[in-house]
């Protein structure tokens, strides 16, 4: 475990921490986040160039699908609320065969189908 360890405390020293430089939402719901994008950029970055790769190995999942009628300017509308959450186990592989289980929680709230995508982005953060 002496090479894995070495390389994740490298990791850990170049990502110190990343700027919220994106606005979600409008109005009062609105908040400062990271886009996943950059997320993912600096931290594969860190971890290539310390021999280190995340591979997801389980993911479990649970669906809760809320159905209701609405009012809107006069009219009745469907809507839904798709509530996804994930348990999910990553290997982290270093180049040197040593390797360590890691474990996530995300969960993810979309009227559609962006539940999943939102819960494990979440889970692997």
């Amino acid at each position: 475990m002496k090479n894995i360890a070495k390389a994740i405390i490298q990791v850990m020293k170049e990502v110190k921490g990343m700027e919220k430089n994106s606005n979600v939402g409008s109005g009062r719901n609105s908040y400062n986040g990271t886009k996943d994008q950059d997320v993912k950029e600096v931290f594969n970055d860190a971890l290539a160039k310390n021999g280190l790769c995340i591979l997801p190995i389980d993911i479990q999942e649970e669906t809760q699908i809320d159905r209701w009628e609405q009012e809107y300017n006069g009219q009745m509308q469907q809507k839904q609320s798709v509530f996804t959450k994930v348990k999910t186990k990553y290997m982290l592989l270093h180049e040197s065969g040593e390797s360590i289980e890691l474990a996530g929680y995300g969960h993810g709230v979309d009227p559609q189908d962006k539940g999943a995508g939102k819960s494990t982005n979440y889970a692997l953060k």
